[in-house]
């Protein structure tokens, strides 16, 4: 394996313009998952490749300096005699030069959509191997393999064994084994995270491997590397394991802490700690889902919910306190004397940061839907004051928020605009259109017009119609170009 990462990374310094680059690109969480995924998938290609002229590359979508967060992925690398040193981080090259030099071939593993800042390279994606719900839309120039197994790991140890099983050895068997067994929860099914073709890998790999270490002690061993953070300032520790998510004026940040959140509030200085977190970030507020486990390793989990936006807490609390898929059965945990904080024990230890990230999306895209809502209601009522007859078609935000029919309409009334209801307008310029997500945040709906390319392979806008077009519509339309407008100049600081 190491002489395969040094000449990626040598091929990388040593740019040729004869050679194209195929990154096999983890997710930006970084996790053992991420991390072996792309070490083992771009191991593989590169072993049933044929061509001379392409060269595969695992890049951990993080800078260097980050990588001694993941305290499992730098322990795991040493069991496995895999030095640092010949590991490629996103900030080791310049991506986006082999991008525009037409060199660079994407597939992504453990994630299925580029995040916002890479979503002009969205056309040279041409394979996605994840585990996560799907949120792409199918192309003919991708191939997508998703399944909701445990690891993503598990996915990758199936192609290898259905099309090359001949290159597995003891370090390959040992990176997949430990990976799986690790995410899986040691393949405890009471854990809620294992699958039947999860375990089914597992046995192959120890079949054909009997020195592989047994389970539990792969697995006490990473969950102990993983789990050992006492070293690290909050800043880190919020960092080590961190989602975002972004809507029109919210960016909320959702950090797994691992140890009690007891322990993690009675460091010195916790909470100026968290305000100057979320400060520095830009946050508007932070959910922090702890996680340990006690002695026959059963998760325990607790939320907190911190924010200095008193309305901003309370909303993401009553989402969380009311979430029905899957609830939460959160109850009330003491945590004074924090002002700007909300805490709870989780009574649904089940519920991982994967299964609470779509309800916190839900509530940012509704609370988007709202405000677009109400604007659009304040718009229509300026236009019935001034023309009378529009009286019959007025909207509240909450009618529009409690009828699909109605939200339907006006979703549809809006469709011909550049962006949906709720979302930005982001990505001018980009080679076609597509959906994609915002740093695992919401989804960002990236139309353009019809051309004869685009309508044969897509499907035409007007397949459905003429837009409905109303004095409504038309004035929400002037004024959602305008607000662009003015976004883009005072991004760019021209007047």
């Amino acid at each position: 394996m190491e002489p395969f990462l040094q000449s990626c990374k040598a091929a990388l310094q040593n740019k040729q313009d004869a050679l194209d680059f195929h990154v096999v690109l983890g997710n930006e969480a970084c996790d053992l998952d991420s991390m072996v995924s792309a070490i083992t998938l771009a191991y593989y290609l590169a072993k049933t490749s044929s061509s001379k002229n392409l060269v595969y590359v695992p890049v951990l979508n993080i800078p260097r300096k980050d990588f001694p967060l993941r305290t499992e992925s730098t322990f795991f690398l040493k069991e496995n005699c895999i030095s640092e040193e010949y590991i490629t981080f996103r900030d080791d090259f310049d991506i986006q030069n082999l991008y525009e030099s037409g060199q660079l071939v994407l597939t992504l593993v453990d994630h299925n959509v580029l995040p916002r800042a890479d979503a002009y390279m969205e056309d040279v994606v041409t394979e996605v191997i994840d585990h996560r719900l799907l949120e792409r839309e199918t192309a003919l120039n991708c191939k997508i393999t998703s399944e909701l197994v445990g690891s993503c790991t598990t996915l990758v140890a199936e192609k290898i064994f259905g099309g090359a099983p001949h290159i597995l050895d003891l370090q390959l068997a040992s990176l997949l084994h430990g990976t799986i067994v690790l995410d899986c929860v040691n393949m405890a099914p009471e854990a809620g995270k294992v699958t039947p073709k999860d375990t089914e890998y597992v046995t192959m790999l120890e079949s054909r491997f009997p020195d592989l270490p047994p389970r539990s002690v792969v697995f006490d061993s990473l969950q102990k590397a993983k789990f050992h953070v006492s070293d690290l300032t909050t800043d880190q520790m919020l960092r080590k394991d961190l989602k975002t998510l972004f809507s029109h004026d919210i960016i909320l940040a959702i950090s797994v802490v691992y140890m009690k959140l007891e322990d993690f509030l009675k460091r010195l200085d916790a909470e100026n700690d968290m305000c100057t977190y979320c400060q520095k970030h830009r946050y508007n507020v932070l959910v922090a889902m702890t996680i340990t486990f006690n002695n026959r390793n059963e998760p325990m989990r607790q939320i907190a919910v911190y924010s200095q936006q008193e309305e901003l807490r309370k909303s993401v609390c009553k989402v969380l306190e009311q979430a029905k898929n899957p609830p939460l059965q959160l109850s009330l945990i003491n945590c004074d004397p924090f002002s700007d904080l909300t805490a709870y024990n989780q009574g649904n230890t089940i519920a991982s940061r994967k299964k609470v990230l779509p309800i916190l999306k839900d509530f940012l895209r509704k609370r988007d839907i709202g405000n677009s809502a109400g604007h659009y209601s304040m718009q229509s009522t300026q236009t019935q004051e001034s023309k009378g007859h529009w009286a019959s078609s007025e909207r509240t935000a909450d009618e529009t928020l409690d009828g699909n029919d109605v939200l339907g309409q006006f979703v549809d009334q809006l469709e011909f605009t550049e962006a949906c209801i709720g979302e930005e307008l982001k990505g001018k310029g980009y080679p076609a259109g597509f959906r994609k997500q915002c740093d695992d945040g919401l989804e960002e709906e990236i139309s353009f017009p019809p051309t004869p390319m685009n309508s044969l392979v897509e499907g035409c806008p007007l397949d459905r119609g003429l837009p409905k077009l109303t004095a409504e519509a038309f004035m929400e339309k002037f004024s959602r170009i305008t607000l662009v407008d003015s976004e883009e100049k005072s991004t760019t600081g021209k007047k």
